[in-house]
């Protein structure tokens, strides 16, 4: 396989940017630091952010508490121009058909992330608890194997 570039911005994308893209935003800062430039939004913003990803994010030490919920066209509107980025990592389906989209008037990389979303699962707090740190995890292995050197 080709030895994959270090993109200089990263933005992660979900469907309401309230549980993975978040999450993935905050475990890349801990994990990359400021070296690359991060953000995350989704197809829509129209949720606030999930307390399962706040809780199991902060046990970890990745503090979610204080991320507001932002769509790409919340992005646009606000001067933050996609063609900014260089790498859009979607972590869904219709993440990734949206940040497909933008290729064809931009010059950005876009890769598919499978990830499950945590947030229909589990009958008991524990249950869903465990549910949204098989996400985490899942997220923070794929930091890792992409963008941190062997």
């Amino acid at each position: 396989m080709a030895e994959l570039t270090q993109p200089q911005s990263v933005l992660f994308a979900c469907d309401h940017n309230s549980i993975r893209s978040p999450m993935a935003e905050g475990l890349m800062k801990q994990h990359i630091g400021t070296s690359i430039f991060v953000q995350s939004a989704g197809v829509k913003g129209d949720m606030e952010i999930d307390g399962f990803a706040i809780n199991v994010c902060r046990e970890v030490g990745v503090e979610l508490s204080r991320h507001r919920t932002r769509s790409f066209d919340d992005l646009m509107e606000w001067g933050d121009d996609l063609d900014s980025y260089d790498l859009i990592v979607a972590l869904s389906p219709a993440a990734q058909r949206r940040a497909l989209e933008y290729t064809r008037f931009y010059s950005l990389e876009v890769e598919y992330w499978q990830t499950m979303d945590p947030s229909g699962f589990g009958d008991s707090r524990e249950a869903k608890l465990n549910q949204y740190r098989l996400v985490r995890d899942q997220i923070t292995q794929k930091i890792k194997e992409r963008f941190l050197p062997k």
